[in-house]
């Protein structure tokens, strides 16, 4: 099992991105996300851009299990495939971003996403920031 830099784009990336992007684009506030960490780019071209700024680390214990993004020491998204959901792949990628040489300082959480809020409440960080908007 191993945690590393995304070096290259593979049809098995595509397809675990593709998945991280649907599941997102679905849950309350994903939308909104996606427009923020897409900055108004196709999920294929955030995928290459994030690929070639060195901002993608991926879980691979002989399959792509999961992903992080972490651009400008902001985690913008961790993602794990369903089937290796609880198993300490969400956390493994995140202490791989915090020992890397510019650790992360905050991450983005959708509401509602108490998964991903223990995830990074297990690594000891808090809830600090809520935005609301009205539509």
């Amino acid at each position: 099992m191993s945690v590393t830099l995304a070096t290259g784009v593979q049809p098995a990336l595509e397809e675990l991105w593709r998945g991280a992007w649907k599941e997102v684009g679905s849950k309350r506030g994903g939308e909104a996300l996606l427009e923020t960490i897409g900055d108004g780019l196709a999920s294929e071209d955030v995928l290459r851009a994030a690929v070639a700024a060195s901002a993608l680390w991926i879980f691979d214990d002989g399959a792509l299990k999961g992903l992080a993004l972490c651009r400008a020491q902001l985690i913008e998204g961790v993602y794990v495939v369903h089937h290796a959901r609880r198993q300490g792949v969400g956390t493994k990628l995140v202490r791989a971003l915090l020992d890397g040489p510019t650790p992360p300082l905050d991450a983005f959480a959708l509401p509602g996403d108490r998964a991903t809020k223990s995830l990074f409440e297990s690594i000891g960080w808090k809830a600090r920031l809520l935005t609301m908007r009205g539509e």
